[in-house]
């Protein structure tokens, strides 16, 4: 783990008006000296999106979309949110690529279009790349993740920060998690393929898939990570804190 770690809340599609204020605990822990090193990013439903980034708008908190449209600007795409959209309610990161939203149809070039709209918006990008189950057996992960890398990163300015998130798609909601070895083989060559000829060079690299409370403490141990994508225990209060502690080097 490096010492500047970040913490991407993905809340997928759950909360309410009513769960917002589930997160005032850890609003509170944001402010304690010993977080200073700890970015922390809510990713609500689009439903919430506004109240998020009213509530969080003083405080050391960020808040990010689950996804954006190809296009950049408003116009007439029904049932689409746009970049600019989510930039002007103050959001400042987007979740790109996420296996569901690829199961939905997102292909590797639609994401690169979603890429270009949230970079001309200055949104960070948090890109998620991961194999398939068959892929990871037939040894094809590599393979996978670089054709993902380079078809979703084409043409993008080398300037920009993107987050990389791996999230091996048969380890989301279902508690398996590689081993910590091969994890650090794959993140490794993740960064090899990304910072190719010095592209995305202050790039960051998490990983996502069944992070919990309980595994959190060895996965920090993980050389090369710059953080974590969190799904279902970032939608609890008191087990999203308890991964903040033990995060703390």
């Amino acid at each position: 783990m490096t010492n500047n770690i970040y913490l991407i809340a993905n809340w997928k599609m759950y909360g309410s008006i009513k769960s917002v204020n589930s997160i005032n605990k850890v609003i509170q822990l944001s402010k304690k000296p010993l977080l200073k090193n700890i970015n922390i990013v809510y990713c609500p439903p689009f439903t919430l999106s506004h109240i998020f980034a009213k509530k969080l708008k003083n405080s050391k908190i960020n808040v990010g979309a689950q996804d954006c449209y190809i296009h950049h600007d408003t116009g007439p795409f029904t049932g689409n949110i746009s970049a600019k959209q989510l930039k002007n309610i103050g959001l400042k990161y987007v979740i790109l690529g996420h296996s569901e939203k690829r199961n939905d149809g997102d292909t590797n070039k639609i994401i690169n279009k979603k890429i270009f709209a949230a970079i001309k918006n200055k949104l960070k990008v948090i890109l998620c790349i991961g194999e398939k189950y068959e892929e990871n057996i037939k040894k094809l992960t590599i393979k996978t993740l670089k054709k993902q890398i380079n078809d979703c990163l084409k043409n993008i300015p080398k300037k920009n920060v993107i987050f990389i998130a791996y999230e091996p798609v048969w380890s989301i909601g279902t508690g398996l998690i590689p081993k910590n070895e091969d994890l650090e083989k794959i993140i490794k060559k993740i960064r090899t393929i990304v910072l190719k000829e010095k592209k995305f060079i202050n790039s960051k690299f998490l990983y996502g898939g069944s992070v919990n409370e309980k595994n959190i403490k060895n996965l920090t141990k993980i050389k090369g990570l710059n953080g974590f994508l969190i799904g279902g225990a970032s939608q609890n209060s008191n087990k999203f804190i308890d991964i903040v502690k033990k995060t703390i080097i």
